[in-house]
């Protein structure tokens, strides 16, 4: 989730629990540790691309790490801010420890994927039931801390809190709504889907991408789930077959390991880009969601040495084009 929203949910929760002398100073120490997880966003190699992709959401996110990361938190923030404003030790750890806490469910409210039991396991949980930037769950929630500041109320930021609850769950209601319309449109097409999921599509809970697998293929569509149902049937791609799609690649090469690291990360849903047959694509993501244009890929390299790691690659589809198709996919158009 973007830092705003998990400093605001961070605040919001040790506010909560607060004195209403407290309320400032609680404020701060939940926002900043709420946002301590993200540090794990500075772990890279110039050399292996993929090894931010395994630390992120990773170690810092586990909720086992939460007593361990909020206990940094307090021992730096409680000189630094809390032990001047006349809170013990204990204080500062519990607010730390509230709005450390909060920052890895949020985190699996989305499509990315968090290690929620790291070390116990690599598993990534991804709930899919908000966007990674969504105003509409954000804003309820900084409008009201600022009250909850201003009036020195923490009633106000326990109904923050509240709307921070009550939003996933709408998520979740529309997420189930928008797999049952999926599983109509397999029917339809007379198709027996593996697996299918519905992810939300930008900044927003009412458009869906839909994806689902069969033995041989992805399929993506989009789904509005108002008041009323509305569907955009999308593009369909071949499952990535290394084996098929790269003949040429030694199996025990770096480059292979990295497709297999890349597929964990991506859940098991890549495919070769049809626009660039060295390119490997996620197809969780895209701007418009019934279409096919990533967010990210991998792209190999058949002339490397066998222990060269594959390119890693971001995309943005800024094109009017696909803002409009989306914009009118909200509109209901």
């Amino acid at each position: 989730m973007d830092p705003l929203t998990q400093g605001v949910l961070g605040a919001s929760l040790s506010q909560s629990v607060s004195k209403k002398q407290h309320l400032v100073v609680a404020g701060v120490l939940g926002l900043l540790s709420g946002l301590a997880p993200d540090f794990d966003a500075f772990i890279r190699s110039q050399s292996d691309p993929l090894l931010a992709l395994e630390f992120h959401r990773q170690f810092t996110h586990s909720l086992l790490f939460i007593p361990i990361g909020s206990l940094i938190c307090a021992l730096v923030l409680h000189p630094l801010i809390a032990k001047t404003r006349g809170l013990s030790f204990k204080q500062s750890w519990l607010y730390c420890a509230l709005g450390y806490g909060t920052h890895a469910l949020l985190d699996s409210c989305t499509t990315y994927g968090t290690q929620l039991f790291w070390p116990l396991t690599n598993e990534r949980f991804a709930w899919n039931t908000i966007s990674i930037i969504d105003p509409v769950y954000t804003l309820p929630i900084l409008i009201l801390l600022v009250f909850a500041i201003w009036k020195r109320d923490p009633w106000l930021a326990r109904v923050a809190f509240l709307w921070a609850l009550i939003y996933p769950t709408l998520g979740m209601i529309q997420r189930d709504r928008a797999e049952a319309v999926g599983w109509q449109l397999a029917q339809e097409r007379q198709h027996t889907p593996i697996r299918l999921e519905a992810k939300p599509s930008f900044a927003n809970i009412l458009v869906w991408k839909v994806v689902y697998e069969t033995e041989h293929r992805y399929y993506v569509d989009a789904v509005r789930v108002g008041t009323s149902v509305k569907t955009y049937p999308g593009e369909s791609i071949a499952k990535l077959d290394v084996s098929l799609d790269f003949p040429w690649l030694d199996l025990n090469s770096q480059q292979a390991k990295d497709i297999e690291r890349f597929r964990w990360f991506s859940n098991g849903y890549v495919a070769q880009d049809p626009a660039d047959e060295m390119r490997i694509i996620d197809i969780r993501y895209s701007m418009v969601p019934n279409q096919l244009s990533t967010l990210w890929s991998i792209k190999l390299e058949p002339s490397v040495d066998s222990e060269m790691h594959v390119r890693y690659e971001t995309h943005r589809d800024n094109a009017p084009e696909s803002r409009q198709i989306f914009l009118d996919m909200l509109k209901g158009d």
